[in-house]
């Protein structure tokens, strides 16, 4: 029975600078600029060990346009390693790498096939005879809005056929909206499989055929959680196989504890440790958000130690050194304080306004609109989904009341 086995990855973004991230320990702000080398190197090492006859990358390769030299070289010797296993790798640039950005470049060894500013076809052969026809473009700039989908066809003769593509799978992501497709679309090429890439979470469109993007093989901040790899690939002439392979170095996490039984400060604390050593990864670092909920009101000791981040110091102290690291690196808490709103409104008409007001507020966007529009600021942003926009409504209304029934 013919059949071939591939690993997919995307969204390598070699070279990413961490932006915001400089306050963190020296050690640790390295092991996380490092991380998507690491990631780089896990994936080859990953290609090896499951023997896979070819890798394809769904694009973003580099972080920027201007690619950095040592990026390049680092993206060149793991290549060469695969060379060195007889394994081909086929590879798409999208919009962060676009192929007609001016840098300066190093060719890839003969086992890289890079796809032109058009689609094209490249062909896969293994020593068997099965043939695999692959399918896919690189961006030629870095706003490719139309539909390149259209210009994707299907080249009979081969045993399998897999498709590559960078772009926004329509109606879901807030990503930037490139190279749109619908589902249907894909599926009516007829492929056994679409490796899709710029949708920095692991998710499956279809598993008939598998429509996949494997998100990034490393989490550069806090919007990327979780673990972090690849796809390994099978495709037989009985169905298809995939399966997720992990290769993140340092890995983004978040948590919430509940504080309504812990009466002082060193029962919160223990909570709090329990939480970081159940994170623990073996080999691995953790960059976690903790959001401590239900401390009471009365606890007046507790809500000080940890509004003036004296828990938060205390936590991180005892990781800086640790090479399996979990560094807590933001600290939240709500009070519990008991909100009833209709005798809130009994008392004054102003709650009954307030209250109103709150639910018919939806000027998120406007109200944020000069913090995106400031030149250093919208640097460091990315677009609100529509959950973190409840998020902030409701952070904002706790705080309000919470700041109004204290006085």
């Amino acid at each position: 029975m013919k059949q071939v086995k591939f690993l997919h990855t995307a969204d390598l973004h070699l070279d990413s600078p961490m932006v915001g991230l400089r306050h963190l320990p020296k050690a640790i702000f390295n092991r996380l600029q490092e991380s998507t080398f690491t990631a780089l190197k896990n994936l080859t090492d990953a290609a090896i060990k499951h023997e896979v006859d070819f890798v394809v990358i769904a694009g973003d390769l580099y972080d920027a346009e201007d690619r950095s030299i040592r990026a390049q070289a680092f993206l060149r010797n793991e290549m060469g390693r695969l060379a060195d296993k007889g394994i081909k790798v086929y590879g798409i640039h999208g919009n962060h790498d676009y192929l007609g950005a001016k840098t300066v470049t190093i060719d890839f060894p003969d086992n890289v096939h890079i796809f032109s500013d058009q689609v094209e076809k490249a062909n896969f052969r293994k020593h068997d005879g099965t043939l695999v026809h692959l399918y896919g473009f690189s961006y030629p700039e870095r706003h490719v809005m139309e539909r390149w989908i259209e210009k994707y066809k299907k080249i009979e003769g081969a045993d399998f056929h897999v498709g590559l593509l960078h772009g926004h799978f329509e109606g879901v992501s807030d990503h930037g909206k490139y190279a749109p497709f619908r589902l249907s679309e894909l599926i009516d090429k007829d492929y056994d499989y679409w490796a899709l890439g710029h949708i920095h979470k692991r998710e499956f469109l279809s598993q008939q055929p598998y429509v996949a993007y494997p998100g990034n093989p490393q989490g550069r901040n806090r919007k990327e959680l979780g673990e972090k790899g690849a796809y390994i690939v099978k495709l037989t002439e009985a169905g298809s196989e995939v399966s997720f392979i992990e290769t993140a170095d340092v890995i983004w996490d978040e948590t919430v504890i509940d504080a309504k039984d812990s009466l002082s400060f060193n029962a919160t604390y223990e909570k709090c440790l329990a939480v970081i050593d159940g994170k623990r990864r073996e080999g691995k670092g953790v960059l976690l958000d903790i959001r401590i909920d239900n401390l009471d009101s009365g606890q007046t000791d507790v809500i000080e130690k940890v509004a003036s981040g004296e828990l938060l110091e205390l936590l991180q102290e005892a990781e800086k050194d640790e090479e399996s690291f979990v560094w807590v690196h933001r600290l939240k808490f709500t009070e519990n304080i008991a909100v009833d709103r209709a005798e809130l409104i009994k008392q004054s008409d102003f709650y009954e306004e307030l209250f109103n007001s709150i639910e018919q507020y939806d000027d998120i966007k406007d109200s944020l609109s000069p913090l995106f529009q400031h030149s250093q600021a919208r640097r460091h942003l990315g677009l609100l989904s529509e959950s973190e926009k409840e998020q902030l409504a409701e952070d904002a209304e706790r705080i309000l009341l919470q700041l109004l029934l204290k006085n």
